[in-house]
This record gives structure tokens, sequence and C-alpha cells, in this order.
């Protein structure tokens, strides 16, 4: 089982909207690295669903529904869309801050690509964001 980080603006799609729906399309992305990320990931796989833009926090976990698909928002035909569902919540939100205040944490995409919007994490660093946000890995 694999580990990634997904970005939603909480404007346009937050935590609040993925736990009201039972499965939720994660589609528009269009960089071709995310892309790639998102053709990488499996059903079972999991993800910190992370809100970018103002709040910058990891907000929950979402679980990997199913797979790599076209993305029916790309009218090229070359991007593609994953399905999550939510899992549980942070019980204390991690901010990009205190990930960045981490030595630990250094290396994570997030801290060095900041734009990237679907990223893996790896398994040390998930399981220490699991703890700084006081859920079970």
């Amino acid at each position: 089982m694999a580990h990634w980080l997904i970005k939603s603006e909480p404007g346009e799609w937050g935590w609040d909207d993925q736990i009201q729906v039972e499965r939720e399309a994660w589609a528009g992305v269009r960089n071709h690295q995310a892309a790639r990320n998102l053709k990488a990931m499996r059903i079972g796989d999991t993800a910190f669903f992370y809100h970018s833009v103002t709040e910058k926090r990891i907000a929950g976990i979402v679980e990997i529904v199913g797979e790599a698909e076209p993305d029916p928002t790309d009218e090229s035909g070359r991007f593609v869309q994953v399905w999550v569902k939510a899992l549980r919540p942070f019980a204390s939100p991690v901010t990009l801050s205190d990930i960045k205040a981490d030595s630990q944490l250094a290396d994570l995409p997030l801290v060095r690509q900041s734009r990237l919007s679907v990223m893996p994490i790896p398994d040390a660093a998930w399981i220490k964001l699991c703890a700084m946000g006081s859920v079970a890995p």
C-alpha cells in the first residue's frame, strides 16, 4: 500500500464536502507529474487530504477506491482521475508551517515542490504526520 498527498482548495472542494459523499472523483489535475502520480495510485492506497491556498494544512485521510480512468473534464483526453473516499479527519490539523519546522520532513515534495498537487508520501513521513495530527496511521 502506498501513501499520497492530494491538494484541494477548500473554497472549491474541502474536507467538509468530502465527508458528505460516499466517494468523489479526484479530477481536474493538469500537471503531468501529478497525473503520473494519479496513475500510480491503487485501490486501498491512502492519501492526506490537504487544504491548499488559504489554510495550508492536512485536514484528513482519504482512501483510493477507484484507480485511474479518463478525466471527463479533460477535452484533450490526456489526463486521468481517481476516486477517493473519506476515512477520518485529523484530530489536530497539521499545517505547512508545522511540516517545514520538522527537519525529518524537509525532503517531502510538499516542501520542495510546493505547486505539485498530487505527491507520494514515504512510509516514515506518513507515520510521523499521522502522529502529528493525532490519528492512527
